[in-house]
């Protein structure tokens, strides 16, 4: 049942949005307070979603000095040249600019700031002076993460503890879609709104996909990876998993809320782009002939 949950998950996603969306252009009064329901939701989203991570054995995972070179080289150097190229493809409105970083720019979180001030000038320090990003940050993303490693803690001291793990392992796609869900319907009228301008949206997270994918092949073949390794370092590429920059986005000031609607539109173009990775990948980083 699990994976078949998460196979399908675009799709119960897209239904969640689109129920979402129809509930909130037909009563703007109900749903114009689900936003207070996202703070909590997004927190215990996640939690769920770092105890599914092995956080204790991240460092073992990085031993290996050359994927860890491909892996720096490609998120700190080429995948920032590709975003500032495909800014120019987007439309100079500060919030969807501002979305477009926060998703395709996400692995650099600890450069984050500075890539922001990079792309998008003094407007950057004046964003984060008048909004809660900082206790957004700490309260919704560092705190669902030390407890997600303390529950791991748990785990390797209890094996038993390991039945909650895998119990909570259910449950990151229904709260995703309960979240997306909750924006659609408390957001309506700015997914509306911001309609035209997410089509340039579209084609920059495409042409983000594409050259995540060359980056992982011409980084596979200059460090001599396997095409498995390889395919995984592209698979690291792709992947933003955009929701974890939802409490960012949600803690801006009202003219910047554009930014969550990308960030979820992101999110599907994403899982649609994974669904394509799997096929197209292994004919693009395979065994030499």
């Amino acid at each position: 049942m699990r994976e078949q949950l998460e196979r399908y998950q675009v799709w119960i996603y897209l239904v969640a949005i689109l129920v979402g969306m129809a509930i909130g252009w037909m009563s703007p009064e109900q749903t114009r307070h689900w936003e207070v329901l996202l703070w909590p939701a997004l927190g215990v989203l996640l939690y769920t979603t770092f105890t599914q991570v092995p956080l204790i054995h991240l460092r073992s995972a990085f031993r290996d000095r050359r994927f860890l070179a491909a892996l720096l080289t490609g998120n700190f150097i080429l995948i920032p040249v590709v975003v500032g190229l495909l800014l120019w493809l987007i439309p100079d409105d500060p919030a969807i600019r501002l979305g477009v970083l926060l998703v395709l720019l996400i692995v650099q979180l600890i450069l984050l700031p500075v890539y922001i001030w990079l792309f998008m000038g003094n407007i950057a320090i004046e964003l984060a002076v008048g909004s809660h990003l900082l206790p957004a940050f700490f309260g919704l993303i560092v705190t669902p993460l030390i407890l997600a490693w303390l529950t791991e803690q748990l785990t390797e001291k209890h094996p038993r503890a390991q039945t909650l793990v895998d119990w909570l392992g259910w449950l990151p796609v229904p709260l995703l879609a309960l979240v997306v869900f909750l924006i659609a319907g408390s957001q309506v009228s700015l997914v509306i709104d911001s309609g035209a301008l997410l089509w340039s949206a579209l084609v920059v997270f495409v042409l983000y996909l594409i050259a995540a994918a060359i980056i992982g092949k011409g980084l596979s073949e200059l460090f001599g990876f396997t095409p498995t390794i390889g395919r995984t370092l592209t698979f690291s590429f792709g992947t933003r998993n955009s929701f974890v920059m939802l409490p960012l986005a949600l803690s801006l000031p009202e003219p910047w809320r554009a930014a969550i609607v990308v960030i979820v539109f992101q999110s599907l173009v994403e899982l649609f782009g994974m669904v394509a990775y799997l096929r197209w990948l292994p004919r693009l980083i395979r065994n030499a002939d």
